[in-house]
């Protein structure tokens, strides 16, 4: 349909700055992690091994609002119930293999699991907030082809400790517990945009989100949480009742054709139904507009008529488009459109009534930005993708 192009030529350029390579994880613990269980969880499982469940309520403040690491440092329990916490359980994050940062102040970290895999996690600083992008899967279940994590296969899905345990990481490597009760936050916003499809692994992301949303412990608020999916059509409804969060979605192109070869789930829910669906979410019906991501891709989506059609798929819709420029990556089949191309598209969009901001590239030099992340776990053959399908209840 249309042909594949050299990487593009600032590909060349990129370098990343001198990286901090920490002890790698060896769990060979049994004790339970604390981090992950919803508030109910906790307290059962305090209850089974005899301890008050009040203690749940104080261990949520130390772990969510203080961040602390040891049951020791829990100076409002009594010394005797702090031994016999740590002689029954663990706090445990994800643990940093690699961090990088970029030029432009961009933090990538790569994390290392319990089980060996790994996922990386990043943080784009802006003068007045940070957004912490969350993997919700060990590599991808879907394989757009634009996206550098779309080239790892499936692993396997994250659980709800690793999800939350992610912006937990971010926090300890800025300094900022306890939580700031000043609206000034370096850690403002969480955006599900990392690797892997959410909706794919919704219960576990679902659990994770509602421990950051829990007002005794990290304290975020749903407007600042956004969740990005390709398009799981069926699922999108549950994100709303549930979690009613900021929706995005990757949508790319303006025709099925282009889309099914940039985005191959199109193939199960193409660009109609998507946005039928788009149209009921609850933040459609409000203040707060659906974002509608959009790559910029030379001679593929980026012509005057791509503009005007998007404009009339969306106007129906309380959306803004993120017109994001592609970010290259080792072996990319696609070039960025040109500026001036870009900003053209901008105009038609602006200009039919949509909010079309172009995004700025943040943390191309680590491969941090937008498409770019990816880490070298490889996957289990048992796992498949129609597996996850089946637990995502598809």
């Amino acid at each position: 349909m249309f042909g594949r192009r050299p990487i593009c030529p600032a590909m060349s350029a990129l370098s990343a700055e001198p990286v901090s390579i920490l002890e790698p994880l060896r769990r060979n613990d049994l004790r339970p992690n604390l981090i992950g269980l919803s508030r109910a969880e906790l307290k059962a499982l305090l209850a089974e091994h005899g301890l008050e469940p009040f203690r749940a309520g104080q261990i949520w403040h130390w772990v969510y609002w203080h961040g602390v690491r040891q049951f020791a440092a829990m100076s409002t329990i009594a010394r005797a119930t702090r031994e016999r916490l740590e002689e029954l359980f663990v706090i445990e994050r994800p643990q940093i293999a690699v961090e990088q940062r970029s030029v432009d102040g961009t933090r990538k970290w790569l994390l290392r699991l319990a089980d060996g895999n790994e996922v990386e996690c990043v943080n784009i600083p802006e003068a007045d907030r940070g957004s912490v992008c969350v993997s919700s899967q060990v590599g991808c279940t879907l394989t757009c082809s634009f996206c550098h994590t779309g080239t790892q296969p499936l692993v396997r899905n994250l659980t709800p400790a690793e999800i939350v345990g992610q912006f937990m990481v971010a926090r300890d490597s800025y300094g900022e517990w306890p939580t700031p009760i000043e609206t000034t936050r370096m850690l403002s916003n969480i955006v599900m945009m990392g690797m892997g499809e959410p909706l794919y692994n919704l219960d576990n992301v679902a659990k994770a989100l509602r421990i950051v949303m829990d007002d005794q412990g990290i304290a975020l608020s749903k407007r600042r949480i956004t969740l990005s999916t390709s398009g799981i059509v069926p699922l999108i409804p549950r994100v709303g009742s549930e979690l009613d969060v900021n929706l995005a979605v990757s949508l790319h192109a303006v025709t099925d054709d282009v889309r099914d070869v940039l985005v191959p789930v199109n193939k199960k829910w193409p660009i109609a139904t998507l946005l039928e669906v788009c149209a009921a979410y609850p933040g459609a019906k409000n203040s707060r507009r659906i974002t509608f991501e959009y790559v910029m891709l030379k001679g593929v989506n980026d012509s005057d008529a791509d503009a005007r059609e998007l404009v009339r798929l969306l106007k129906p819709i309380h959306a803004k488009v993120n017109l994001i420029p592609f970010n290259p990556w080792p072996g990319a089949p696609y070039e960025c459109s040109s500026n001036n191309r870009i900003h053209r598209f901008a105009e038609i969009v602006n200009a039919g009534g949509l909010s079309a901001p172009v995004r700025t590239p943040r943390g191309r030099d680590i491969l941090a930005a937008c498409g770019q992340l990816k880490s070298e776990s490889t996957r289990d053959r048992r796992t498949r993708v129609r597996d996850v399908e089946a637990r995502a209840g598809l």
